[in-house]
């Protein structure tokens, strides 16, 4: 990582008051699919670090499947959609109570929000969603927010988490949208299988981008990939909001972001 890429992005974190951050599946998965507590525990602790800062936290978190797989392992391999949905159901629960956990070890409240693509397409819905965000966040209390995966069809659904966190950064009117991923952020090539592939710090112009760089599949545990993170930074920056992807498997990697240590890709706003 440069010195330069480092100070840029603990710039940009200084300068934003009300940040959204996405947490991927993968990052809150351990290499046996199971919750990674502990990673929930570290990232509590950093954000309130964060609010302590006088900065606003949204929160929106993945791994609703993965929390029901480890509760229920025995449904680890059935494909159903039924079943998957089911699993999200259980797994939002057990979600949810590790956050609450993990933030109430700080005295920190959360609030959950759960959200399909209608929300957001309906006027009246997402005044309610923009107006509850508000309050949450003036009283302290730190939203957590997921896509609604056990009601979601793939006529109602946004399909991502990096899209999602997009869609409420845009409504909250956010100044940073963080995405931990498990990469450092865009490269030239996929970095798992290219070792000559060179990890591209600053992103000015999104159309030059995709015909520089090769884009491959989704992860293991995710639903996303590199597409949906630039889909997200094009309906960021196009609103003035610049978007931070980073690897979420670093050591305390928000507080090494907030203090210039830390590698990731940074989406200048239009």
């Amino acid at each position: 990582m440069s010195t330069e890429n480092g100070s840029q992005i603990a710039s940009i974190i200084k300068d934003a008051r009300k940040i959204v951050i996405k947490i991927g599946s993968n990052t809150l998965a351990k290499a046996d699919g199971t919750q990674n507590v502990e990673f929930m525990q570290n990232f509590a602790r950093q954000c309130k670090a964060l609010i302590d800062m006088g900065k606003q936290i949204v929160v929106v978190s993945s791994g609703a499947q993965v929390s029901g797989v480890s509760t229920l392992k025995e449904w680890a391999r059935k494909k159903d959609v039924h079943f998957r949905q089911a699993l999200c159901a259980i797994g939002q629960v057990e979600l949810m109570s590790q956050w609450r956990k993990a933030f109430a070890a700080y005295d920190l409240h959360i609030g959950q929000l759960l959200f399909t693509k209608e929300d957001f397409e309906n006027d009246h819905r997402s005044l309610n969603i923009r107006n509850t965000l508000f309050t949450l966040v003036d009283e302290g209390v730190v939203p957590i927010i997921n896509e609604n995966d056990s009601v979601s069809t793939d006529e109602f659904a946004i399909g991502d988490n990096d899209n999602l966190s997009a869609l409420t950064s845009i409504l909250w009117s956010s100044d940073l949208l963080i995405l931990f991923s498990d990469i450092d952020g865009i490269y030239t090539d996929n970095p798992k299988t290219n070792p000559k592939a060179q990890l591209i710090p600053t992103v000015s112009n999104i159309s030059e981008l995709r015909a520089q760089i090769t884009i491959g599949g989704t992860n293991a545990f995710g639903t996303g990939g590199i597409e949906t993170k630039i889909q997200a930074a094009e309906k960021t920056t196009a609103y003035g909001i610049p978007l931070l992807l980073a690897n979420g498997s670093v050591e305390s990697i928000l507080d090494k972001c907030t203090e210039g240590t830390a590698a990731g890709t940074v989406f200048l706003a239009q």
